[in-house]
């Protein structure tokens, strides 16, 4: 898990594209991390990070690229299944990967609390403009959409630095492209801004 981008087996509805997890500066040790996964305290990671910053994503290429198994949003599951996953997982001598919300989990099972406070912690950060960048193309390739040269230069450093926004400002991008029949220029990026940082940013040259 070392290029700026790894496929998964699977897309997006409409797209013929696979979708993809890129590398950067706000998940290079998370990448780091499953590559030595058998390392990993009691042979369990548990993986958090913002809204839409992949870790669904990341959950499915551990389970289909490596020997391990993972259990995303494993903070909405019950207790019990949990910690008997976590058995098997010991039981069998095979890596367990777990995905939850930002925030902490408030685990209420003792057994289970304190085995999850042994495993190891992975965070995925907020991204950088290179990774922002990144992002931004690769959601406008997974919609099979060009957003124009210069787009990412020009949008990243008006834009709100999340995961969500970036996801957001090209699926705004691409709605208006399409409701305009126009190709995505300066004034769809400027007015796509606007529609989802509000008029100041919009205005913002």
């Amino acid at each position: 898990m070392t290029e700026s981008q790894i496929a998964l087996p699977l897309s997006q509805t409409g797209s013929s594209e696979p979708e993809r997890i890129v590398i950067g500066s706000g998940n290079q040790s998370v990448a780091d991390a499953l590559s030595s996964a058998k390392s990993w305290p009691f042979r369990t990671a548990v993986l958090t990070g913002p809204p839409r910053s992949g870790k669904s994503l990341v959950a499915k290429w551990f389970a289909s690229h490596t020997d391990g198994g993972a259990i995303d949003n494993a903070d909405k599951r019950e207790e019990t299944e949990i910690f008997h996953a976590w058995n098997r997982a010991q039981e069998d001598g095979y890596p367990l990967l777990l995905t939850v919300s930002e925030g902490g989990w408030d685990i209420e099972l003792p057994d289970l609390r304190s085995r999850m406070g042994s495993a190891l912690q992975l965070k995925i950060g907020p991204p950088d403009d290179a990774m922002a960048a990144e992002l931004m193309l690769s959601h406008a390739v997974q919609r099979g959409l060009s957003l124009g040269e210069g787009a990412p230069a020009y949008l990243v450093p008006r834009m709100e630095r999340s995961y969500a926004a970036i996801e957001r400002i090209v699926a705004e991008i691409d709605r208006l492209s399409l409701e305009r029949m126009v190709p995505a220029t300066m004034s769809i990026w400027r007015d796509a801004l606007e529609a989802v940082d509000g008029p100041e940013q919009g205005r913002l040259l």
